[in-house]
């Protein structure tokens, strides 16, 4: 697997969504990483984040009061055929929203890059900008839902509206291992399997911090999926997640995915 480090891809030509006859057509035919992500960081799908994402970039917080913000959906970052697929909540709004990159410029990107660090998945343990140097080898970091949201929150409708983004990443990554960061993405990610013909079991699993549940694919994919509390604060400032917590499941991840 190679390192990558992906620059902010440019925008499409036209707004994407729902409302285009070509959706999610443009999304399920991208043909590389590059092409999903010149249609995702066009998509103006859901009225409410569109309207969120760009009013914090407008209101800014006032440390940040001369940062351009990316005000923008924000792409998956890393190895574009990584074993190992992080799958978060969504963009923080002074976060991703701001910097375009996943878990970069927050205290929650914070946690989970220094993890990644000494797990010897990332060349450095800070994350704090687009252009910092930052590259991950055999992982990948994403989100089932690609705007921030006001009070961090998704709505359902919107989870299933950007549901196609997540999908295909999948398909073009091919990850063997998804660490999935809390319930929310993790029942976001046993639904885009559903939707891509994976063997589920039914009643679907419950979200718990180191449950391991193994899917087929008909045509003989397997991917495992290990649950881990997210990296917010309100979950590593209390100790409910500690380092020593995530660096487990993430040399879990890397034996499973070898």
């Amino acid at each position: 697997m190679s390192p990558t480090r992906r620059d902010a891809p440019r925008e499409a030509g036209g707004a994407v969504g729902p409302d285009d006859g070509t959706y999610p057509l443009q999304v399920r035919s991208a043909g590389s990483i590059a092409a999903l992500d010149q249609v995702l960081v066009a998509c103006r799908a859901c009225p409410r984040l569109v309207a969120w994402r760009e009013e914090v970039a407008t209101v800014k917080r006032a440390s940040f009061r001369d940062d351009t913000y990316w005000a923008r959906p924000v792409p998956g970052f890393g190895d574009e055929r990584a074993g190992v697929l992080v799958v978060g909540l969504a963009p923080a709004a002074h976060g991703a929203n701001r910097t375009g990159r996943m878990f970069t410029g927050d205290r929650s990107g914070d946690f989970l890059f220094a993890s990644m660090f000494r797990t010897g998945f990332a060349n450095q343990p800070t994350s704090v900008s687009a252009d910092d140097g930052l590259v991950l080898t055999g992982i990948r970091v994403t989100a089932p839902v690609r705007c921030a949201p006001p009070a961090n929150k998704p709505t359902p409708t919107e989870r299933r509206t950007c549901a196609p983004y997540l999908g295909r990443e999948l398909e073009l990554v091919g990850p063997r291992v998804a660490v999935v960061l809390g319930a929310f993405g993790w029942q976001a990610l046993l639904a885009t399997l559903d939707d891509q013909g994976w063997v589920v079991p039914r009643p679907r699993p419950t979200f718990g911090h180191g449950v391991e549940v193994r899917v087929l694919h008909p045509d003989g994919r397997r991917l495992t999926l290990l649950g881990c509390f997210h990296v917010s604060q309100q979950n590593t400032f209390t100790g409910r997640l500690t380092p020593e917590m995530l660096d487990a499941v993430l040399l879990r991840a890397r034996e499973l995915s070898s």
